[in-house]
């Protein structure tokens, strides 16, 4: 079992969190520079750089690398959450959207323990919006990866 994510902040940052409380391998790709909206990502995060500092290499990357991607927001996706849905099924990648508004808590946690073992998820992309846009996503993806029967 591995979790990656581009390591932003928000969602990216909280899966990678929780897969480190947890004991889960982590990884998964960033821009060159470790960019973040919040500066470097540190080194304790085991990320690699891509050779350039553009966001959608980065989310297209994590899509390629993974078995399955699950993007968490509060409400329709949209920016770069949406545009990782779109790189899943560009590249034929199962994906699961939960919208915190629809699958609260134990909704929330059932739903892609199901969807995880139906797929035989290995590695697990977890993309959504960045802190600034949503500064709720962070407790919320945490709490929920935290939870759920890997």
């Amino acid at each position: 079992m591995k979790i990656i994510s581009g390591g932003q902040s928000g969602a990216d940052l909280a899966a990678l969190d929780a897969a480190i409380s947890l004991g889960i391998e982590h990884g998964g790709w960033l821009p060159k520079g470790r960019k973040t909206e919040s500066g470097p990502l540190p080194s304790r995060y085991s990320l690699k750089e891509l050779p350039t500092g553009k966001y959608r290499a980065r989310t297209e990357q994590n899509v390629r690398d993974s078995d399955g991607t699950l993007i968490c927001s509060f409400g329709p996706l949209t920016g770069g959450s949406a545009l990782t849905e779109a790189l899943t099924i560009k590249h034929h990648r199962p994906c699961l959207h939960i919208n915190f508004e629809l699958f609260p808590g134990d909704k929330a946690v059932a739903a892609v323990e199901r969807w995880y073992k139906d797929n035989k998820i290995q590695t697990l992309n977890v993309a959504g919006p960045r802190a600034s846009n949503n500064p709720h996503i962070y407790d919320a993806v945490f709490t929920l990866i935290l939870k759920i029967k890997w």
